[in-house]
């Protein structure tokens, strides 16, 4: 679905796709944010993870291995993949909000990628990129692994630093004012939700 993006109007909708290293600080970015999406018409889509619910991280949806392939066998996800030995749902819901002409932000995997762009041709991908010294601060600071771990995963990341060519990347190194900021410039570029003629709300960054 698609409308003139002028005069406030709602542009096409489309899956706006986050992805980034572990501790890349997609979380943080998509909370200071999510005001400011909403008024553009952009939903964020809660995940639900193989975690339990008093696990520190994002506001995401709990449950135990047999609630998931139970969920996932119901149809209840509209993208669904494993990562670091946990499995990530997309509710269906999405579909619901992409049909009634919303755009909605997903917190992806990068490993997932080419199956989400299969299910969503339009879909926009953006990537995080933060620097070695700055994510290793972030991952220490998070506690959920150990240093041995963390050292593994910046070695792996380090790895696999450069996203193809239709990746849209922000870096995050710096504060997370600047990539709020860049996340919100590069959807008016894009033409994705309602543009931003009348004053709408802005990044809202913690206390």
């Amino acid at each position: 679905m698609q409308y003139d993006a002028s005069n406030g109007a709602i542009s096409r909708a489309r899956v706006i796709f986050l992805i980034g290293p572990s501790g890349s600080g997609k979380d943080s970015l998509i909370d200071a944010a999510r005001e400011a999406l909403r008024a553009r018409g952009v939903e964020v889509a809660r995940r639900v993870i193989t975690r339990s619910a008093e696990a520190k991280g994002e506001d995401a949806h709990g449950v135990s291995e047999a609630q998931f392939q139970a969920m996932r066998d119901e149809g209840a996800f509209a993208l669904d993949w494993q990562a670091n030995g946990l499995r990530y749902g997309i509710p269906i819901q999405i579909d619901r909000w992409l049909a009634a002409g919303r755009s909605v932000l997903v917190n992806g995997s990068r490993g997932h990628l080419a199956i989400a762009r299969r299910r969503y041709p339009d879909l926009l991908a953006v990537g995080l990129v933060v620097s070695p010294d700055a994510l290793r601060a972030r991952l220490l600071a998070r506690g959920r692994e150990s240093l041995e771990a963390i050292e593994q995963r910046l070695a792996r990341n380090a790895s696999l630093q450069a996203y193809d060519a239709e990746v849209q990347v922000l870096d995050n190194s710096t504060s997370l004012a600047n990539a709020c900021r860049a996340l919100l410039r590069l959807l008016e570029e894009q033409g994705v939700g309602r543009s931003s003629v009348q004053k709408s709300p802005t990044c809202k960054l913690p206390d």
